[in-house]
């Protein structure tokens, strides 16, 4: 019974312990982004790279959406977002991961003191004090609406300094027209309210995790996640997928340009095209992509590359 009673007692203290360990630790940050064999942060995090971001401007959810979902990855697709700030906008970047949860005082005022004397003030700047350039801050505010906005235009602007980025923030933001003002502040929100997290001495929210694993709608975000923001939607693309989906946008797109010109020239019909294509016509959008290598819009040696691993 005492050593059941020290067993429950150690694992009470440990899951407390991480609880109170806002930032992930670099070795668990490795052991959970394992499949990622590319470039990282220091502190671990994938560092899918400029090039990757870049080409990741021209895909579109449903090409995303096909990747992940063929790869097992069901839930990273996340809509239903207030888009009041700069709605046409794309938003492309490396997901950095903040966890609030509501406010509870012993815990709360427990990881407040440890944050002070390590020089640290206001747990809604913690999470922004990690930030690089090109990285997405991406917050579970728990959905919370009065008395729940942690970003203002002041941690807007700290934001968008570090990052050229916008934010994706599951609960409502603050100071909306001093957000508006951050030329491109692209950010999918749940709602506006002028209220504070922590208003008339009443504490509402509490930081539990930076960069670990967090909840955005029905998405599983990590750190390192390429977060692709268009069209009112938001997708979340493992680091090591996002390389994969970016190929297959490409492919997509050179395969429709082909398609479209084919059946305008009256070479196909669209039955031919809309469905699985004949060895003949594979054949031929090889021939097309070699003849105008230079035209496309996609770049020559990502071109080379599909045709390197082309059959026809």
């Amino acid at each position: 019974m005492i050593r059941k009673f020290t067993i429950t007692l150690f694992l009470s203290l440990f899951i407390l312990t991480d609880l109170l360990a806002q930032q992930i630790s670099k070795e668990e940050m490795l052991f959970l982004t394992q499949q990622w064999e590319g470039e990282r942060f220091e502190d671990g995090r994938p560092k899918v790279s400029d090039d990757i971001l870049r080409r990741m401007r021209q895909v579109t959810h449903d090409e995303a959406w096909a990747v992940m979902k063929n790869a097992g990855y069901k839930y990273q697709y996340a809509d239903g977002w207030s888009l009041l700030i700069n709605p046409d906008s794309i938003l492309i970047g490396r997901a950095v991961t903040a966890t609030f949860m509501p406010g509870r005082p012993d815990i709360h005022d427990a990881i407040d003191e440890r944050g002070k004397k390590e020089g640290k003030r206001g747990q809604n700047s913690w999470p922004v004090d990690v930030l690089q350039q090109g990285d997405v801050y991406v917050v579970d505010q728990f959905g919370i609406h009065n008395g729940g906005p942690t970003i203002g235009d002041n941690v807007g602007n700290a934001i968008y300094a570090k990052t050229g980025n916008g934010i994706v923030y599951e609960g409502a933001v603050r100071d909306i027209v001093g957000l508006k003002e951050i030329g491109s502040f692209t950010s999918f929100v749940s709602s506006y309210h002028p209220s504070h997290h922590n208003q008339s001495g009443d504490l509402n929210t509490m930081l539990i995790g930076i960069n670990k694993p967090t909840r955005i709608h029905q998405v599983t975000v990590m750190a390192g996640d390429v977060v692709l923001g268009r069209d009112g939607a938001l997708s979340f693309i493992p680091a090591h997928l996002a390389e994969k989906v970016v190929v297959t946008s490409e492919v997509v797109r050179l395969r429709d340009m082909f398609g479209h010109q084919r059946i305008r020239e009256g070479t196909y019909t669209a039955g031919q095209i809309d469905t699985r294509w004949s060895d003949e016509i594979e054949k031929d959008f090889s021939k097309w992509l070699t003849e105008h290598m230079d035209e496309l819009p996609i770049a020559k040696d990502q071109i080379q590359e599909i045709l390197k691993n082309r059959t026809w």
